[in-house]
């Protein structure tokens, strides 16, 4: 039987998984951009941008938008969130000051400090308002969440009516052969690379582990719906490597 992804924790059974993806996180940052880079063989700045084509869609019609990056780690989504969305403005939020204080040093960079900001908190139980956000985004993160349906729940909380959840999550493929080479690439190859970039050997165990786990196709668009959402759609991308989660807040 698979174990719940809930179950996977980065460092050892006992313990938070919370805390513990926060410290296995503050312990990477310096290293996860080059290892997310070597990971997806920089695929993942295109699922990025086919995430920010869906959500600016439908948000065509808004004339000032606001935007919450759930999970932001370095703050990639974040920045394209923001560059390609006129006049929106984007909080990212995330457990671990290491991946903030990257995000920060990339937002400062590129100039765009009044329309990006940063948080730490739980994305359980986030610092905001309810319908406070016209969308919600997280990419490669709902993983890591220690209770994956309050996740979403808190998500749907903090978003208006008529708003848009977009998930992006790495995914197992379903094809043999690629599931070959994927599984080869994950669990023997990035471990190892990873462990050299970073020092951190449990991590890029976990990553693969955590991936194999989490809750994918239909079953991950059943956690949306039982947390509120609607309209909700599933789209492999990459040969079914990574998946894209679409929902919306009813009016």
């Amino acid at each position: 039987m698979k174990q719940a992804v809930e179950q996977i924790k980065p460092y050892d059974a006992e313990g938070s998984k919370t805390e513990q993806v926060r410290d296995m996180f503050d312990s990477i940052a310096p290293a996860y951009d080059f290892m997310n880079r070597a990971m997806t063989l920089g695929i993942d700045r295109w699922w990025r941008r086919v995430a920010v084509r869906r959500v600016a869609r439908h948000l065509q019609d808004h004339p000032t938008t606001r935007l919450l990056d759930v999970a932001t780690g370095t703050g990639d989504f974040a920045i394209q969130l923001q560059r390609s969305i006129v006049d929106a403005t984007v909080n990212g939020i995330d457990l671990s000051q290491g991946m903030l204080d990257v995000a920060r040093n990339k937002v400062a960079e590129r100039g765009l400090q009044d329309a990006i900001t940063f948080e730490q908190g739980d994305c359980l139980a986030m610092p905001y308002d309810d319908t406070s956000f016209d969308a919600v985004t997280v990419a490669f993160g709902v993983r890591n969440f220690e209770h994956l349906d309050r996740g979403y729940r808190e998500m749907y909380r903090v978003m208006r009516p008529g708003g848009i959840l977009c998930v992006l999550e790495l995914s197992t493929p379903q094809n043999r052969i690629v599931r070959w080479f994927y599984d080869l690439y994950t669990l023997h190859i990035i471990p190892w690379a990873g462990s050299l970039k970073s020092g951190d050997k449990n991590a890029y165990r976990y990553l693969p582990q955590s991936i194999a786990a989490v809750p994918q196709g239909d079953a991950m668009l059943d956690i949306m719906r039982q947390a509120g959402f609607t309209q909700c759609q599933a789209h492999t991308l990459t040969l079914g490597t990574c998946s894209l989660y679409i929902g919306v807040k009813g009016e």
